[in-house]
């Protein structure tokens, strides 16, 4: 190694340069296993496999003879370009780090803003290295879509429609740093303060994946704003979730039969109308559509679950903000005494903790069910 700490002034930025630069060295070596690490556990080779695949698909001179397979077919194409690209902008990013701590081992003297282009890069490198591990944990059928969030105050009256309105703007502002497009598509302006209730649309991918767990009722426990005294107050907030579905299409097939026009004939056949014939078919297509309107109904029960009561007993989260701070996930454990953060929209660490939590308990009742 070149560079010499005696051309450094002062000698103690020298020596915390040097400091730095070593432990540098340690992180980007750490970023760059982890990177192989995740680039072999995603399959990348057999990544590129499926794109080259899905290419000569969508290639094909009969691609577009069916609408729904096409439109899947594109959708897994994306799919599997933007998580290739992904993992090699990894690579990319630790190599470019990689490059800067070995010019800096060439150099006479350490070039701080140098280290700390680095340092940003690493860190940048391993939070995307997060992101990615979760959405790993992600595999429900709709966790890729976009997401509907509703908001209602519960039991503890302005209290409650204030603390439905913070959470509102905490579910806003993680969308904004996601970099997600947010809509308010509906709010009910509480009589003093706060809302008693409001949806948003949250348009990002995985964003399902990662809202579906705030699913249930918010607890804050704190001196009551609206309290002339600043007596303690608790209060609740209900927060429902649901996939923002894309319009589907529906195709729906009419048999050749149903449509067919028939004449009587001597013999004393049935006469069959044209307009008849429409008729029947429009009927038959009214069934079909209900029969679908159906099921769609009944899938959405089924993703929505049962109805939130923001109420006591019922709650998923703790927000205590008097006479200590603390923020408690009830069903996984997780804790943090940063709640400003949080309210700002910093939720990963819940989203992270509760994901692992559903993949233990999946895996948990998939042994139970095979070895019973």
């Amino acid at each position: 190694m070149k560079f010499e700490l005696s051309h450094m002034v002062p000698a103690f930025s020298a020596h915390k340069n040097f400091l730095d630069f070593y432990a540098l060295r340690e992180d980007v070596e750490s970023a760059s296993e982890r990177v192989e690490e995740i680039r072999a556990s995603a399959g990348l080779q057999q990544l590129e496999k499926e794109l080259v695949v899905l290419e000569s698909k969508a290639a094909h001179s009969s691609f577009w003879d069916s609408r729904s397979k096409a439109q899947q077919t594109l959708l897994a194409l994306t799919d599997v370009k933007d998580e290739i690209n992904l993992l090699n902008e990894f690579k990319t990013k630790v190599e470019d780090a990689e490059t800067i701590v070995n010019l800096t081992e060439e150099m006479d003297s350490i070039d701080a803003s140098l280290l700390e282009e680095a340092v940003n890069v690493i860190k940048q490198v391993n939070k995307a290295l997060d992101k990615f591990e979760l959405t790993q944990l992600l595999s429900s059928p709709y966790d890729k879509e976009g997401a509907v969030i509703s908001i209602t105050a519960g039991a503890g009256g302005t209290d409650a429609q204030n603390w439905a309105d913070m959470l509102l703007r905490m579910y806003m502002r993680w969308g904004e740093k996601q970099k997600y497009k947010n809509r308010v598509v509906e709010k009910s302006l509480g009589e003093e303060a706060g809302i008693k209730s409001a949806t948003i649309e949250v348009e990002g991918r995985y964003t399902y994946g990662y809202l579906s767990g705030e699913k249930g009722t918010h607890r804050i426990v704190r001196q009551s704003p609206f309290n002339a005294k600043g007596l303690r107050q608790t209060s609740f907030s209900g927060v429902e979730v649901m996939p923002l579905l894309p319009e589907e299409s529906v195709d729906v097939e009419l048999p050749e039969e149903d449509l067919e026009i028939s004449f009587s004939r001597a013999g004393g056949r049935e006469e069959r109308s044209q307009q008849a014939n429409k008729i029947k078919a429009l009927s038959r297509l009214k069934a079909k559509l209900l029969v679908i309107a159906e099921q769609r109904a009944s899938k959405i029960k089924q993703i929505r679950g049962d109805a939130v009561k923001a109420e006591w007993g019922q709650q998923i989260r703790n927000c205590v903000f008097h006479p200590y701070k603390l923020v408690k996930d009830v069903r996984t454990g997780f804790e943090t005494s940063d709640i400003a953060s949080l309210m700002d929209g910093e939720l990963d660490a819940f989203f992270r903790a509760y994901l692992k939590y559903k993949y233990t308990i999946s895996v948990s009742a998939t042994t139970t069910t095979t070895g019973a």
